[in-house]
């Protein structure tokens, strides 16, 4: 049996990688990431894919798109942000089909492949789907998550830091995230204000908004009260509920919160 590990770049698959090895030996182990531009992947990601990686003994191997290696160029192209509502047309082509073309290419004796997911217990539905769908195209799935023998909980056990990114974010995923909302899109504003344009000027380009109900030029005006009048701190590590509340009793020019995590 061989064990192909979705590995992301984020904490998650790094600790499947590990548990996976540790149990079925790094011989029978692929680690298969998605290669993104470091212009929406944080370099500190790569870097921790890379030492996760050097730590476990194994190389990388790259699934790429063959046209696209960011969100907002794929946007360009197809002239949309979504195929339908939470399902952005980026994901697909830059892991979605990459992925099925490697295992097409690289695995035809199916029952001898296990793939292995980043869901924990609390993720029942997200593990029913997945199972489903990769059994119906004839793979097994595990998800070392859910073991009850897990051998490592946090990556600094090994003396590894997380991605600097998890400060502000809760997931290592592209900045500027198709799928985000505006709590997220308030992070990019402040901290790259050069993709927030990019994908406003495409927003206007296209015809589409990223948020359902509200235009990232619509949108400025708030994040740039929030910014330099009100001074909240970008974060997603808040409640959604309870970080809007902040910014609602928040009055303007009140006590600064910085310097925060956003500096990074």
């Amino acid at each position: 049996m061989q064990y192909i590990v979705c590995y992301s770049g984020g904490h998650s698959s790094a600790l499947v990688a590990i548990e996976t090895v540790r149990r079925y030996g790094k011989e029978n182990v692929t680690l298969l990431n998605h290669d993104i531009s470091s212009k929406v992947e944080h370099e500190d990601i790569k870097r921790f894919k890379n030492e996760v990686a050097d730590y476990l003994g194994l190389p990388i191997t790259y699934a790429n798109s063959e046209q696209f290696t960011a969100p907002l160029d794929v946007v360009l192209a197809r002239n949309s942000f979504q195929f339908s509502p939470g399902r952005a047309i980026c994901t697909y082509e830059l892991k979605t089909k990459p992925f099925y073309n490697y295992l097409e290419s690289n695995c035809q004796d199916k029952e001898n492949y296990t793939i292995m997911y980043g869901f924990d217990e609390s993720e029942e539905h997200r593990i029913s789907r997945r199972t489903d769908i990769m059994r119906a195209s004839g793979y097994k799935t595990d998800y070392p998550l859910t073991w009850q023998d897990r051998t490592i909980k946090a990556i600094e056990e090994i003396g590894i830091q997380r991605p600097i990114t998890y400060k502000v974010f809760k997931h290592a995923n592209c900045i500027g995230c198709l799928k985000a909302g505006r709590q997220h899109w308030y992070a990019v504003y402040c901290m790259r204000r050069d993709i927030f344009d990019e994908a406003k000027g495409i927003e206007k380009q296209i015809g589409y908004t990223i948020i359902k109900g509200a235009s990232l030029s619509e949108l400025e005006e708030v994040y740039e009260d929030m910014f330099y009048n009100k001074h909240i701190c970008c974060t997603e590590h808040t409640a959604s509920q309870r970080f809007w509340a902040d910014v609602e009793n928040t009055l303007p020019e009140q006590e600064s919160m910085f310097p925060c995590d956003c500096s990074f």
